[in-house]
């Protein structure tokens, strides 16, 4: 199957970012691939030489989460949160802070997924700290990123069907 859906990014306020996407698979197909480490290490990055070696996932609210992603080079990119709201198939609520905060403190990333005929819409809304915060991430190559994990992910869910 081709990959022919690209990424919409937003801005509908001063402090968010909303990513949509649409998937040609189920929502549970696409919040498991949200859910299970085994799943995310696959397509949860941006550049080939960012791979996500760590995840770590305590899928309840109150539960946390930690993803570290090893440059090349032998760098880290680290980032932990704490799940708020978690509705099977429906929503995904966490926070997300990064341990080199460089966005201005803790976001909320709100996953949204929904589905119809078939396919499955995934918004995702992240809340920042403050507009100079969402601004210092839309000035990063944050969204050819999430094009490239999002591709990852289209290609990745018919062989979890």
């Amino acid at each position: 199957m081709k990959n022919t859906a690209t990424l919409k990014v937003t801005t509908p306020t001063d402090r968010e970012i909303v990513m949509t996407r649409v998937f040609d698979a189920p929502r549970e197909l696409v919040f498991e691939a949200w859910t299970r480490p085994d799943l995310l290490k696959r397509w949860l990055y941006g550049p080939e030489e960012w791979p996500l070696v760590v995840c770590e996932i305590d899928l309840r609210v109150g539960g946390a989460l930690r993803f570290v992603w090893r440059h090349c080079d032998g760098s880290d990119m680290e980032m932990s949160g704490v799940y708020r709201e978690i509705a099977p198939c429906e929503r995904l609520v966490f926070t997300e802070l990064w341990d080199e905060d460089w966005t201005g403190g803790e976001a909320l990333v709100t996953m949204v997924f929904a589905e119809h005929a078939g396919k499955t819409t995934l918004t995702q809304t992240v809340l920042y700290s403050s507009r100079a915060a969402r601004d210092a991430v839309l000035s990063t190559p944050m969204e050819q990123g999430a094009e490239q994990s999002y591709g990852r992910l289209a290609e990745l869910l018919p062989s979890i069907a």
